[in-house]
């Protein structure tokens, strides 16, 4: 699989105007949560794939809210495609529909990471809506993962990511991040790569906020750098 490059140059929200970018969509043009969270699981498996073929071990790392249900999502697409999938949940009270992503995700094999060796750990914890500090038990996930020999992605940012920085506490190689790139992700370490991927949203979204549509149309997942 071939996933093409794209130069963002000045084509970038701040997190602040992602988020109305994101309201906007579900308002106004009835694009439902779950839908465009199963876009982004889907595109998440996608890359996973790219990465690493088959016989793998992936762990996710799941947090309550709709990032962990992206997260889900992508469980359940991997191991449909015949990948070995574990769940980290530092938090079992998920929100409804990440609950239900997770009954999916079960359903099709994924199961409880205790301690195998994964070749992917994937940082599905928290989306642009987290805050510092982290607690405590999720903290403590975040650290064992970062001590795993294998590849490391987070979707959409990574757990405890400073704005201003561009620091983490959960280190990340790849970064999936969704639908637009983030004027914050610009400051991530350079041996970061950086990926984009397509939620759905509908052109007209992206001309209200002055931004052009990445090139989707060519091919739904797009390398940054």
């Amino acid at each position: 699989m071939i996933i093409p490059d794209y130069k963002t140059g000045k084509n970038h929200l701040s997190i602040q105007r992602f988020q109305e970018m994101d309201y906007l969509a579900v308002s106004n043009y009835q694009l439902p949560i779950e839908l465009m969270m199963e876009n982004a699981g889907l595109q998440l498996a996608v890359l996973v794939t790219h990465i690493k073929p088959k016989p793998c071990n992936v762990v996710i790392g799941v947090g309550k809210g709709n990032n962990g249900g992206g997260g889900l999502v992508a469980a359940r697409r991997l191991a449909a495609w015949g990948y070995k999938l574990f769940l980290d949940i530092p938090d079992n009270n998920l929100k409804p529909l990440p609950g239900l992503q997770k009954e999916r995700a079960e359903t099709f094999g994924a199961k409880e990471f205790t301690n195998e060796q994964p070749d992917i750990f994937v940082d599905a914890y928290l989306g642009f809506s987290q805050r510092l500090p982290l607690a405590d038990n999720l903290l403590d996930s975040v650290k064992k993962a970062n001590n795993l020999n294998c590849t490391k992605i987070s979707l959409d940012i990574p757990v405890g990511f400073d704005k201003n920085t561009g620091s983490s506490i959960f280190n990340p190689d790849i970064v999936m991040t969704l639908a637009a790139m983030k004027t914050e992700l610009l400051k991530l370490p350079h041996n970061i790569q950086v990926y984009l991927a397509d939620l759905g949203i509908p052109v007209a979204v992206y001309k209200e906020f002055a931004i052009e549509q990445p090139p989707f149309s060519i091919s739904p997942l797009l390398r940054l750098r």
